[in-house]
């Protein structure tokens, strides 16, 4: 369903929608960097933030830097028009945003990571949105850098499809999410987060329920680094998982179509399906392998066809067959099902359940960590 019958109807029913186009109004925006120890990427951010295309005197640049201790704070204090909010002790991304938010100046707050570099217009095409008095949030296009490996490979694949469903749900009501990489919001529109919020995903949905729309803007792009390996991929989505859902926990009425409309169709098919999709899987699999064996043909090819595709998923990670496309998507795609499976798991249970990192095997909680 989130797969294939989802994005057919929301390609349909978006078509059915006109769009209004933005125009473009220079709004005074602050721009927020959030940094954990990151002096290799953070000088790059900051000269790549004093280049963009847009109005100095209405841009203010913040670095929330949440405890670092590896030289971040001193590398910014050398960029006299950067101001610097130092969070002691570390609290986390969604504390540090709550605690500097009465720095912020701008009619319009933009949300970026540490190692997100921006197309030169970026923040103009996501101010451009504000026009409409409907918009209470714009996500920008995230895209990962080519040439990374497997992982890389199969992420921007997926990826592609992400920013397609992204466009369409824009077009049809509100962008399900933002991205904490590159998202716009009206500062009026803020609310406190918790310390384990995802910001980008808590206060879109809080918008919706008020009666704002988000929109997707793909002409602002920004770049970064997929995770480099299939280990670090697992372990991220496992987290993304866990902490999305307990969004949509915290603001439930966003599932309400008498709230927000057909909003709430699109989150549960495009989010909260997809988060329970690998039980949905084993389900199939079950379902399917007790008919084939009482004898039905049509079962009996179905039970076949998906031991097959699993064999070939677990053969693409391990043997030659990996040099195979196809295959590796396909690994990819039972991979970020059972991470999804996962984050439902430590949200729903709050044991601990062992999670695949880049290191070593370790154990994740349900909490987020504070990087």
């Amino acid at each position: 369903m989130p797969y294939l019958i989802y994005p057919i109807c929301l390609f349909v029913l978006s078509r059915l929608r006109r769009v209004r186009e933005a125009s473009g109004t220079s709004r005074p925006v602050t721009f927020v960097i959030s940094a954990y120890n990151e002096a290799t990427v953070i000088r790059e951010k900051i000269e790549n933030t004093l280049a963009l295309e847009y109005p100095k005197d209405f841009l203010q640049i913040v670095v929330i830097s949440d405890e670092s201790d590896d030289g971040t704070d001193e590398i910014v204090a050398q960029f006299p028009s950067v101001e610097l909010f130092r969070q002691s002790p570390r609290q986390g991304k969604s504390s540090g945003i709550n605690a500097s938010f009465g720095q912020f100046r701008g009619e319009i707050v933009v949300f970026s990571d540490a190692n997100a570099i921006y197309h030169p217009d970026a923040v103009s095409h996501l101010v451009r949105h504000f026009d409409d008095e409907r918009v209470g949030y714009v996500a920008g296009r995230q895209m990962y850098r080519q040439g990374g490996g497997a992982a890389q490979e199969s992420e921007n694949a997926f990826w592609d499809f992400e920013l397609l469903l992204k466009a369409w749900e824009s077009r049809l009501s509100s962008v399900v999410g933002g991205d904490g990489a590159i998202m716009a919001i009206r500062r009026e529109l803020f609310t406190p987060l918790k310390v384990d919020d995802i910001n980008d995903f808590v206060l879109p949905l809080r918008m919706v329920v008020a009666g704002f729309q988000g929109r997707f803007e793909p002409d602002a792009v920004c770049y970064e680094e997929a995770a480099p390996s299939f280990r670090g991929e697992f372990r991220r989505k496992v987290r993304i998982v866990n902490r999305s859902l307990r969004a949509v926990s915290r603001v439930p009425q966003a599932l309400n179509p008498f709230v927000v409309g057909i909003f709430a169709a699109q989150l549960f098919c495009h989010k909260v399906v997809r988060w329970f999709a690998v039980f949905l899987m084993l389900g199939a699999l079950v379902n399917s392998g007790v008919l084939a064996f009482a004898g039905l043909p049509a079962y009996v090819c179905l039970f076949a066809a998906q031991l097959c595709s699993y064999v070939v998923a677990l053969a693409a990670r391990w043997t030659p067959l990996g040099n195979w496309k196809p295959a590796m998507l396909l690994y990819y795609f039972c991979m970020a099902n059972i991470a999804g499976g996962l984050g439902v798991l430590n949200f729903f249970v709050g044991r601990k359940f062992v999670v695949w990192t880049p290191q070593r095997d370790t154990v994740a909680t349900g909490a987020e960590p504070t990087a």
